[in-house]
């Protein structure tokens, strides 16, 4: 197959947001990172970034390998006008559920961004408390290049977060699985039992009496 011309892939990655910047509005990227795991929390982004310059290998987050996530961190968190995270721990997950929190995160990321937006980029979730015009795109971080920067970043933050979780609740392999519920995992779960982290509306299956 042809080499995909980086400069052409960065245009068609930015077909939902060239519109927008030639009529002068201020666009925010949004994703969450961390709605599947066992553990840990899930975390939103919310970001503006300059039309210029396009920043070479922005893509899905899930698509980068470790190394390049961290570079393209750096670079986004240098390049972007403003950035904003939110954070729902594992207790708001099991008070409110999964989606509620996630939408709680999104509009934590938002205000915490510091500007007002004229229009939200999302990816797939819909129904957000945000003051501003709203596009829900579906397999946005693939789709979209405001998305995918959000995606980045989140996706290198909460793996962070996990990595130093790792540390403090070691055995159950945080820093190598991220809270999913790899096989490793579900057998620590087992063995050891769920730690302050665990999300106990998850772990129901694998441990008796919870959930």
């Amino acid at each position: 197959m042809p080499k995909v011309n980086e400069a052409e892939r960065l245009m068609k990655l930015t077909e939902f947001e060239r519109p927008l910047w030639a009529a002068g509005e201020a666009v925010c990227g949004m994703d969450e990172v961390g709605r599947g795991p066992l553990a840990g929390p899930v975390v939103t982004c919310c970001l503006i970034m300059p039309p210029e310059p396009l920043i070479e290998g922005v893509n899905d987050s899930k698509k980068l390998s470790e190394k390049k996530r961290a570079l393209l961190y750096d670079r986004i968190a240098q390049t972007a006008c403003a950035i904003g995270f939110g954070v729902c721990d594992e207790k708001v997950i099991d008070e409110v559920n999964i989606l509620n929190a996630t939408k709680r995160a999104f509009k934590e990321a938002y205000f915490n961004m510091g500007v007002p937006a004229d229009t939200a980029l999302i990816d797939a979730v819909q129904g957000l408390e945000i003051p501003c015009r709203r596009h829900s795109i579906v397999h946005g971080d693939a789709l979209s290049y405001l998305i995918a920067c959000a995606s980045i970043m989140a996706k290198v933050t909460r793996d962070r977060m996990m990595e130093e979780f790792d540390s403090v609740y070691p055995g159950y392999g945080f820093a190598k699985n991220k809270g999913y519920g790899t096989a490793e995992h579900i057998a620590a779960l087992k063995t050891l039992g769920p730690c302050p982290i665990h999300r106990r509306s998850f772990i129901g299956h694998f441990v008796k009496g919870e959930g």
